[in-house]
């Protein structure tokens, strides 16, 4: 007897297909791929700290080299503290040629690579970023570069989930939510640091914030840092000292103090391109031996500096301590923005959110200890300045003061400092602001001739407002009853209206659903007691078309608007010139294009050369 049974059965290949299909269609779907991503980047973060724990021991004999002061290498011994002369040079001839191989984008601190790919390739990255970077920015940290790993495990996660997106065919507003994610986990496992990784990817990388992103982006960080957290351990970041107000007037020396981290965090950033312009106009070889020839330079710096030598988180809890004098904390503060720059200028890998809380923690540590020399009984421990001193530097720097109050809290888990370092992280965004218009991430960007901030326009979007305004519809006398109005506005083709006073001035604008809305209302509007409401109480004032406003300038305004069509105003705002509508622009668009064609080189046998005209 046949088994009937086989009829019931899902052949494998459909059921891989409707997995797929639910994966990427589903709010379930992006769920699961969320906690897949958060699994890969909590393990991604994990093998890169183990990397450049080995990388570290294995050219330097230290666990951490920057607490090491002129300590020589046990494994060279007799070159004493001399070996750090070789040690970027070598890892240099390993990770450059890697790098210029297989994933350029790899090359130096890797956020506004993600962030590019966010906003404007669909949340595309390559695959073998994740394990270039991994490599390469190991290397470099281990091998003596002053940057951090918060970099380049951004760029790791964000590699995996835009592969495991691509893989599951997301549409690009999934996708790019899932480079979110990975962003997210990276940072959280790295740091353990759950909430900071959150704000950090819907702040810096999505720069955008909605229920369905911030839903997933939680539970990748949370499902990466549990995972950090069973393998690394929960140990705090760092350990913080005591802290607490000692007097309402200190929080001016923390506002002084943000002042001071926004003028830092600008001058990192602007000291950052300009050592990474020197270094492109002095190198003149081969991009894959950029590495090892500068990674000369870098050790002549280390051997001045060994504290320096990669991450230097304890260089920076001895800052927090208050072991170092206030000339050195400064003397260790100029040398990591010079080591810092050097080491991406020369082309390594590696972040600057680290070398950030490095800056700000020598800057905070000095100003706190020479404001409690100054006033002993108004201020705290300079300790505490150090902490506040972190955040308002990469505030100043990556002015992202969200993610530098939750960040900060988590890496200290010190509540108390709340306050004092909401203060300073927002003055410090704001004089940044003020100082200049790009970040330390954005303006690696910029340079390259992109603005995350500006959408990308159509060519046919550059004409001026002036070639498709149409004639002004009939106004609306200022003193028309909204009854009155009502039946013009019903009669009328536009769902708006311009009003005018007696003299012919422009007052505003009557939408059809606001007149209506007056009508309906049991307690009418009224200019007078005893009096019906006239339309110029509804009167609205929407942003103000001009004859030589670009057209992708008016389609804005026109999406916000509630008619179907906006007024053009003369330069004094005061008397209409023209009326435009969503149909003016799109006819606009949809206008067939001229293109030139040119005929071929004429020859003995051919007439002279022509060209024609064709319409697309």
């Amino acid at each position: 007897m046949a088994n009937t049974s086989s009829r019931h059965e899902i052949p494998v290949e459909t059921g891989a297909r409707l997995l797929v299909t639910r994966l990427r269609e589903t709010q379930g779907g992006l769920i699961v791929l969320a906690l897949l991503v958060g699994c890969g980047a909590g393990l991604g973060a994990v093998v890169f700290r183990k990397l450049i724990t080995a990388f570290t021991h294995l050219f330097t004999g230290h666990a951490d080299y920057s607490a090491a002061g002129h300590a020589g290498n046990p494994h060279l011994p007799w070159l004493g503290p001399f070996f750090v002369l070789i040690v970027p040079v070598v890892a240099g001839l390993v990770y450059g040629p890697l790098v210029h191989r297989f994933a350029p984008e790899a090359r130096g601190h890797g956020v506004p690579e993600v962030m590019f790919a966010v906003a404007q390739r669909g949340g595309r990255i390559g695959a073998q970023v994740a394990i270039v970077k991994s490599l390469a920015s190991a290397l470099t940290i281990g091998s003596g570069g002053s940057v951090g790993r918060e970099g380049p495990i951004v760029q790791i996660g964000a590699a995996l989930g835009s592969t495991l997106g691509r893989l599951a065919r997301l549409t690009e507003n999934r996708l790019r939510i899932l480079v979110a994610c990975g962003a997210a986990g990276g940072i959280a496992a790295t740091f353990n640091a759950p909430m900071a990784g959150v704000f950090f990817a819907m702040e810096l990388i999505l720069r955008d914030y909605t229920v369905e992103s911030f839903g997933v982006v939680v539970l990748s960080s949370v499902t990466a840092s549990v995972i950090g957290r069973a393998i690394l351990g929960s140990a705090p970041f760092m350990s913080p000292p005591h802290f607490e107000i000692s007097h309402p007037a200190e929080y001016a020396l923390f506002a002084l103090l943000g002042l001071l981290g926004a003028l830092v965090g600008v001058g990192f950033t602007r000291a950052l391109y300009l050592i990474e312009d020197v270094c492109d106009r002095a190198w003149r070889g081969p991009e894959w031996l950029r590495p090892a020839a500068g990674g000369l330079l870098l050790g002549l710096l280390l051997l001045a500096v060994p504290q320096m030598y990669g991450v230097g988180y304890p260089v920076l809890q001895n800052a927090v301590n208050g072991q170092y004098a206030i000339a050195f904390l400064l003397v260790l503060l100029v040398a990591k923005i010079a080591a810092t720059s050097l080491t991406i200028g020369i082309g390594g890998s590696g972040g600057v959110f680290a070398p950030s809380l490095f800056m700000g923690a020598m800057l905070g540590s000095a100003f706190g200890a020479a404001a409690h020399h100054a006033a002993p009984s108004l201020t705290t421990s300079p300790g505490a300045y150090a902490l506040v001193g972190m955040g308002a530097v990469f505030a100043g720097a990556a002015r992202a003061p969200i993610t530098a109050v939750v960040i900060l809290f988590e890496l200290t888990g010190e509540y108390s400092i709340i306050l004092p370092m909401m203060t300073a992280i927002v003055v410090a965004a704001l004089i940044s602001r003020r100082l200049t218009p790009d970040t330390i991430y954005t303006l690696k960007l910029r340079r390259r001739g992109v603005d995350l901030d500006a959408p990308p326009v159509d060519p046919r979007l550059t004409a001026d407002v002036a070639t498709v305004m149409a004639p002004v519809p009939e106004p609306l006398p200022a003193a028309l009853t909204i009854a009155d109005a009502s039946q013009r506005l019903a009669l009328s083709a536009h769902g708006a209206l311009p009003v005018i006073d007696d003299q012919g001035a422009y007052q505003g604008l009557v939408t059809a659903r606001a007149a209506a809305e007056a009508l309906a209302d049991p307690a009418p509007r009224s200019t007078d007691a005893g009096h019906a409401a006239t339309v110029g109480a509804l009167a609205e004032m929407p942003a103000p078309l001009a004859a030589g406003m670009p057209l992708a300038d008016a389609l804005h305004h026109l999406t916000t608007a509630d008619g179907t069509g906006l007024p053009v105003l003369d330069a004094d705002r005061s008397a209409l010139v023209g009326w435009v509508t969503h149909q003016a622009v799109l006819r606009a668009l949809h206008a067939p294009k001229i293109v030139t064609i040119e005929q071929p080189a004429r020859t003995a046998t051919m007439p002279p050369k022509e060209t024609s005209e064709v319409q697309v």
